[in-house]
């Protein structure tokens, strides 16, 4: 009784807009007092702050701090220039250009929304002037900016190693053969509706351009190199990743481009703080609900309950791909790896289902999550950019989504897609 009372203020909560983190520390606060009185209160700090300062959550701030110097120091103008001269003669290659572009910033900043906001501000108004329809320009940089996210560093796979307790090297190791893929089927979806709409090419392509851009984006492609070799080597931590790409990013940016300045910095690093306090604050919160879900053994209950119905494997990643891609609809995708994944992983482990191969799958249904209707962030965002109605970007959306369902049933039910590379490194 005293879960679905918790269970429907927050939902109450939500929906009177109540930002999220608030909403779960409220429901949190409320729980305690039911389970045990207010002389539980006095350990709720303790369990928030040791909750928020795990270490792997440093590198929140610094991926999106190294993503907000790239696209502030001409680092991610290099990017999409080379990208177009890869690309761009090709039938609607100015969408494929968006979607090489999203796929190479996704390995600096990790976050969808920082990737829609930087590359979108860019793309969308380049999309316009050549004639591509405000919905398929929100619509492709919106779903390429999602499937960038299983790619490494991942801002969610960082979160759900943390919930989840898995390696976050072979997390990201695993989301490399599904993103490359993803995004190739996303280039065949763009270019066929490019076809069919006559959308025109961006220009010829030409070897001497190529090698020009290269030359100039040279550095800025030695980002991924630096920080994903360091990790993928052992040398370098995630975090310590993360630490090494803002590093780099701004000697790129300050010292090689000479286009980033202090103000520029400034900025970059008040947007960061921003960004990282309402994670913060989410994982804070939910690190409380949490603890009390411990309590009372929700987990170990939802575990039993469905393993009573069914112990297949397959037949529980079904119903977990359902719960998510619900949850996806109204929760962002940090808030539900934080609040969800910590009391569905007994269920997970019990199963026999590897935790890194789970991560993949959650990650994949919320990235649909962030395409959707209502809360929909990624979409939104790109709307907002393009000036697009939500509903004319989503028809049009809907056939890059086909893409990440395709992906995420890819994933779930053909485990090697995700696992041979970290079979191969690490076990």
């Amino acid at each position: 009784m005293t879960l679905l009372a918790i269970a429907l203020l927050l939902l109450a909560l939500v929906l009177i807009n109540v930002p999220i983190g608030v909403a779960l520390g409220v429901a949190a606060v409320v729980a305690m007092l039911l389970q045990g009185g207010i002389g539980s209160l006095p350990n709720a700090a303790l369990v928030m702050f040791n909750g928020a300062t795990s270490f792997p959550l440093i590198a929140i701030p610094l991926f999106i701090l190294a993503g907000a110097v790239m696209n502030a120091s001409g680092i991610s103008r290099r990017l999409i220039a080379f990208a177009s001269a890869m690309v761009g003669w090709i039938r609607g290659g100015l969408s494929m250009v968006t979607i090489s572009a999203s796929l190479f910033f996704a390995e600096i900043s990790g976050s969808a929304v920082a990737d829609v906001a930087a590359l979108g501000s860019i793309l969308i108004p380049a999309m316009r002037q050549k004639g591509y329809s405000r919905a398929f320009a929100a619509a492709v940089t919106s779903s390429s900016a999602t499937l960038a996210v299983i790619i490494p560093p991942s801002i969610p796979m960082i979160l759900y190693g943390v919930m989840s307790g898995s390696s976050i090297v072979e997390l990201f190791v695993a989301g490399i053969v599904p993103g490359v893929l993803g995004g190739l089927l996303m280039m065949l979806v763009a270019y066929v509706l490019a076809r069919r709409n006559d959308f025109p090419r961006e220009e010829s392509f030409r070897v001497r351009r190529v090698w020009e851009t290269f030359r100039e984006a040279g550095w800025a492609l030695l980002l991924p190199v630096i920080i994903l070799g360091g990790i993928f080597s052992g040398w370098v931590t995630a975090t310590e990743g993360a630490g090494l790409a803002v590093v780099a990013a701004i000697f790129i940016g300050g010292v090689v481009y000479r286009e980033l300045t202090w103000l520029h910095l400034r900025h970059a690093m008040v947007e960061a703080g921003t960004q990282t306090a309402v994670v913060m604050l989410l994982v804070a919160a939910s690190a409380l609900l949490g603890d009390y879900l411990t309590e009372v053994r929700l987990p170990q209950e939802v575990a039993a309950g469905i393993l009573g119905v069914t112990q297949s494997r397959w037949a529980i990643l079904l119903l977990l791909n359902v719960f998510f891609l619900v949850i996806g609809l109204f929760l962002h995708s940090a808030a539900a790896i934080i609040l969800v994944v910590p009391i569905v992983m007994p269920l997970v482990q019990a199963a026999g289902i590897d935790p890194v191969h789970f991560g993949l799958v959650v990650t994949l249904n919320l990235g649909i999550g962030q395409q959707t209707p209502p809360v929909a962030s990624v979409l939104v965002t790109a709307c907002s950019v393009a000036k697009a109605d939500i509903w004319e970007v989503s028809k049009v959306n809907v056939f890059f989504v086909a893409v990440l369902v395709a992906m995420l049933l890819l994933v779930t039910y053909v485990p090697v897609v995700p696992m041979a590379l970290v079979e191969w490194f690490y076990r």
